[in-house]
């Protein structure tokens, strides 16, 4: 007998929605609703191991396991015993409780958190993460199916000074239109994450592969089902496209840590790291392909003049050696993206690490 559908939901950073529904459509499963940083899906197991294998731009994935209207403690306790915890809690395990509420009679969050924890019987072993939220009296309790968050790929291990996240990665690269095939090209590289995420890209490798997720400790986990996922992961991956994908950065230990991530990432052969100045970046012969790059904010590195000559140096370093390339800039300012002197256009709006940020695209003439 087939298993029922899980309700689930992905979460990922706020604006990348589309990109976090096309992937999960791209494993089968129906979406069923978008709101800000949260795709709600519906999968059976298999479909949602592969959601946290394949996925590159979420997060976390939560799995439903009890929604009910709760007005008084009593009902809390009822609806709180109801939720099947022996799917998702093995003997000895605990859960790390994260709630909140709003618009409801229950608002003590630390009593809501107090009877949840009561009713799963939760111990004190190695914590399940559990969500409860309280809106408008319905509760909603969701397990997570992740485990550490999902950006955490397992093969970056030093970051630059401010690094970007792999799922940020992606979703630019994705924004931009780079789908593996072409050449590309980041001259501010930094620890090397666009470049690698491009090169996982490239060969179709799960972003989750070398990780393990929260899933596998479930008392309800099916091990023949996860290494029939795995295996046809395996089977789908491509040998490297055969296209340039080069970083280059001024800072020496950034461009020793990004050709140490790719090395861990299992790509050092697909991607060349170079010490370069950015006045000193080519572009690799043939066919054109990708600009993609997280230039400085000002917020994070420096502001006035200097940020405005750099974003004037990397749109002149272009015009001069990437004509007809196509070009992804993740920026906070578009007014300093106008110092490019390119004709760039807004494809995304998002947050990287708390400072609002959009991918602003376009072609070199």
């Amino acid at each position: 007998m087939r298993r029922p559908l899980l309700d689930c939901a992905a979460q990922c950073p706020p604006g990348v929605e589309p990109i976090t529904a096309a992937e999960l459509a791209a494993v089968g499963v129906s979406v069923t609703g978008r709101s800000a940083g949260l795709v709600a899906f519906r999968a059976r197991p298999r479909q949602l191991y592969a959601v946290n294998l394949w996925s590159r731009t979420a997060t976390r994935v939560l799995v439903r396991i009890a929604s009910f209207r709760a007005e008084t403690i009593a009902e809390l306790d009822r609806g709180a015993a109801a939720a099947p915890w022996e799917r998702y809690l093995g003997p000895g395990q605990g859960i790390a409780l994260r709630v909140s509420s709003s618009a409801s009679r229950l608002y003590h969050t630390g009593l809501i958190e107090e009877r949840i924890a009561a009713a799963a019987r939760a111990a004190a072993g190695d914590p399940v993460l559990v969500v409860a939220h309280v809106h408008h009296d319905r509760v909603t309790i969701s397990v997570d199916a992740s485990g550490a968050p999902l950006y955490q790929r397992g093969w970056r291990q030093r970051g630059g000074r401010a690094p970007l996240r792999e799922n940020l990665a992606a979703a630019l690269l994705v924004a931009s239109g780079y789908d593996g095939a072409d050449p590309l090209v980041d001259p501010l590289c930094g620890s090397g994450t666009i470049a690698v995420e491009a090169a996982l890209l490239g060969r179709d490798r799960p972003p989750g592969g070398g990780r393990s997720f929260a899933f596998e400790r479930w008392p309800s986990f099916e091990p023949g089902t996860w290494a029939s996922v795995r295996a046809e992961a395996a089977a789908r991956e491509r040998p490297a496209a055969g296209v340039a994908i080069v970083g280059s950065d001024r800072d020496a230990g950034a461009v020793d840590a990004a050709r140490a991530n790719a090395e861990r990432a299992g790509v050092a052969g697909d991607v060349a790291f170079h010490r370069r100045a950015l006045a000193a970046v080519t572009a690799p012969g043939g066919r054109p392909g990708f600009v993609v790059t997280n230039p400085p904010y000002g917020a994070r590195v420096t502001g006035g003049r200097d940020l405005r000559d750099l974003y004037a140096a990397l749109g002149k370093r272009l015009r001069e050696g990437f004509a007809g390339w196509h070009v992804g800039l993740l920026v906070a300012d578009p007014v300093l993206a106008g110092h490019t002197g390119l004709v760039l256009t807004e494809r995304l709006r998002t947050g990287n690490g708390g400072i609002p940020v959009r991918v602003m695209a376009g072609t070199v003439p």
